[in-house]
């Protein structure tokens, strides 16, 4: 997917290289890059997410990534939360508000402890 000048495949350290030199630029915009660990293999997990997100079929992105089976795309279902969002919609009680959780302010501090 990536490749140098002359055509070859990129090493997965010149690829995370590029990666932090991106980042770096990008923590101009979004200092909260600095406290993060963006690697190349984020590059994979945010794909995939928007693959799944688009409506592709898991097994394609299995396919896709590489992935020996495609129990291995499981875990991206899990993490979008679009998908468990529309699933609890429809099993909200009638008299529940609708609407997303906000957490308070408390809630938010304890998680940026962690």
């Amino acid at each position: 997917m990536f490749c140098t000048r002359t055509g070859r495949r990129l090493t997965r350290d010149a690829v995370a290289q590029r990666l932090a030199i991106h980042v770096q630029a990008a923590a101009a915009t979004c200092p909260t890059l600095l406290d993060k660990r963006v690697h190349p293999h984020v590059l994979r997990h945010s794909c995939a997410m928007s693959l799944l997100q688009a409506g592709v079929d898991t097994t394609v992105i299995a396919l896709w990534l590489g992935h020996a089976g495609v129990r291995s795309t499981d875990a991206y279902v899990h993490a979008d939360m679009t998908i468990k969002e529309k699933a609890l919609s429809l099993t909200a009680p009638v008299t529940a508000r609708p609407g997303r959780y906000q957490p308070t302010d408390k809630v938010l501090a304890f998680l940026d402890r962690l």
